[in-house]
């Protein structure tokens, strides 16, 4: 019930004030993202491995759906160049069928992870992990269009193995399908950014593709058939689910899910910021969540909040959420309008179009600040994963960046700074104090985590100790510490007193000294060897201050 009364808040909230001037907004701005969406339906719902037909089908029912249910007025969701990545191997390996349960089970975890409010574990994820990640997507779409464009055929179910294919099978080149794709690239890549308020760059691109294919009668394929129906020939049916299917699937829909969830909330974050209004991860969640749970039985392809569209959708002054629905509506009437034209849509024309939309997806500002300020671990982890979306599936890529982040994150904080210091008599307040106590004191000073990477560490440095009668070890330089830590320097204690020296510990900060009163050590050293400053054990022991 806490669910719904959150969305009815967020709804009032957001139609607070609404009026026929927001209304005519909204309208523009639908009819303007209708616009850059249409061609790029087709184009990711070919370059899946489905039809253009579902593409069309899956941004229908996602702008409806999920732009209905979504945590922000802003969000707007469809098939995305993204996913075609996960979905083209999919396909090849379980058929169409394959993909539509493995949606439907993403979609159940996207609604679990919305209800538990797992949305936060994105902020774990490293930027040039993200950016890694979405290079490799972007190579796999590039790569996945040679097929459409060259004419060349491929097989094998990875990105390698149909790159291997190229060198074993037969191969003829279709020039005609060549010099479409590569015109609309051209054109696209061309075209003038103040005319895509009027006239999206890919939108124009297919007509013109289009209008030459037929005019000219060139011999390419094409799109084929568009239904004027929602519910596609090729859709899930439940009878038809396989049991022993299922388990192949499992890892698939995760990877699904865990795309679609960076991906919406990563979008958020950026729309939001560019609108000035904070998504609800968790509803935003909930409702990609139950859009992928319903495209299935449609006939649709698993569908992500989509960043240009949203963009879009934003920049055209898009006030509510209806945008998200009126641009659905107007996708549906082109469905039935404009079927028997779509159907003559060169595939080549829609292969230019993922290319040059692969090419865009790369955040060239980010990988230019990596590369260009030589951080060489942001380089590797940039590397690495974008290396592994290509090699491997996407969650195995994922996982892979983030582990290897941990490891560098580990081995930086691992670097303990140890540091022995005599009593300086001109750092004393009255220098005529300094006597023979004095000379038997050294302050060391510990800096870095003191924890299981560090506790061998620790051990070496420490092992050979100077010659003084009172140790004062200070640690305002200790963020944490756990009991490996804690366990290496109670050892190191008993050794001291063993030989008859004094040990004092100052300036430990609250999260540490939690850690050791659980350990025990505070009480087995002594509650009167813990001092929260150098000055008050110096005091103790009648010394003047040190810095």
């Amino acid at each position: 019930m806490s669910l719904i009364s959150n969305y009815i808040k967020l709804l009032r909230k957001e139609f607070s004030g609404y009026n026929k001037q927001k209304l005519s907004k909204d309208l523009l701005s639908g009819i303007t993202v209708a616009a850059v969406a249409l061609p790029l339906a087709l184009a990711f719902g070919v370059g899946s491995g489905a039809s253009a037909a579902s593409g069309i089908v899956t941004a229908i029912i996602s702008g409806l759906f999920i732009g209905a249910l979504s945590g922000a007025s802003f969000q707007i969701s469809g098939p995305t160049g993204a996913m075609t990545a996960i979905l083209v191997p999919l396909v090849a390996q379980y058929g169409l069928q394959g993909v539509f349960i493995a949606c439907m089970f993403s979609g159940v975890i996207l609604l679990i992870a919305g209800i538990f409010k797992l949305g936060d574990l994105v902020s774990f994820i490293p930027l040039p992990v993200i950016t890694g990640f979405t290079s490799g997507i972007a190579v796999i779409i590039a790569l996945g269009q040679i097929n459409s464009l060259t004419g060349f055929a491929s097989s094998g179910h990875s990105t390698l193995a149909k790159l291997a294919s190229y060198f074993t099978t037969p191969q003829s080149f279709d020039g005609a399908a060549f010099f479409i794709g590569a015109s609309v690239i051209l054109f696209m890549a061309v075209y003038p950014k103040k005319l895509n308020q009027y006239c999206p760059s890919s939108l124009a691109a297919i007509i013109l593709a289009t209008l030459a294919a037929v005019v000219f009668k060139l011999p390419v394929d094409k799109v084929g058939e568009i239904p004027r129906t929602l519910f596609l020939e090729d859709r899930l049916h439940l009878g038809g689910i396989n049991i022993d299917q299922i388990q192949g699937l499992l890892i698939p829909a995760v990877s699904i899910a865990a795309l679609g969830l960076i991906e919406s909330l990563l979008c958020g974050a950026s729309a939001g910021r560019m609108k000035n209004e904070k998504m609800n991860a968790r509803q935003e969640l909930i409702a990609q969540g139950v859009g992928n749970i319903l495209l299935p039985f449609f006939g649709g392809v698993p569908a992500t909040a989509a960043i240009a569209r949203t963009s879009v959708a934003i920049s055209s002054g898009g006030q509510t959420r209806l945008t998200s629905v009126i641009h659905a509506v107007i996708l549906l009437l082109s469905m039935f309008a404009f079927g028997g034209i779509m159907s003559s849509i060169p595939l080549a024309a829609l292969a230019g179009v993922l290319i040059l939309t692969a090419w865009r997806m790369n955040e060239w500002h980010v990988i230019k600040d990596i590369f260009s300020k030589k951080l060489k671990s942001s380089i590797s982890k940039f590397l690495i994963t974008m290396a592994a979306t290509v090699i491997f599936d996407l969650t195995i890529a994922i996982i892979i960046g983030i582990f290897f982040s941990v490891v560098v994150f580990l081995i930086k904080v691992s670097d303990m700074q140890i540091n022995i210091c005599d009593i300086d008599p001109n750092k004393l307040h009255d220098k005529t104090q300094y006597n023979d106590n004095h000379r038997r004191t050294c302050v060391i000073y510990i800096t870095g985590p003191l924890y299981f990477g560090t506790a061998n560490k620790l051990e070496e440095k420490l092992s050979d100790f100077p010659e003084k009668d009172v140790l004062i070890f200070s640690m305002r330089g200790v963020p944490l510490a756990d009991i490996s830590g804690v366990k290496v320097l109670e050892d190191l204690c008993v050794r001291l007193s063993q030989q008859q020296k004094t040990v004092y510990f100052t300036c430990i900060q609250p999260a540490v000294m939690e850690m050791f009163e659980r350990c025990g050590m505070r009480e087995y050293i002594g509650e009167d060897k813990f001092f929260w400053s150098t000055d008050k054990v110096l005091s103790k022991i009648g010394r003047s201050h040190v810095c």
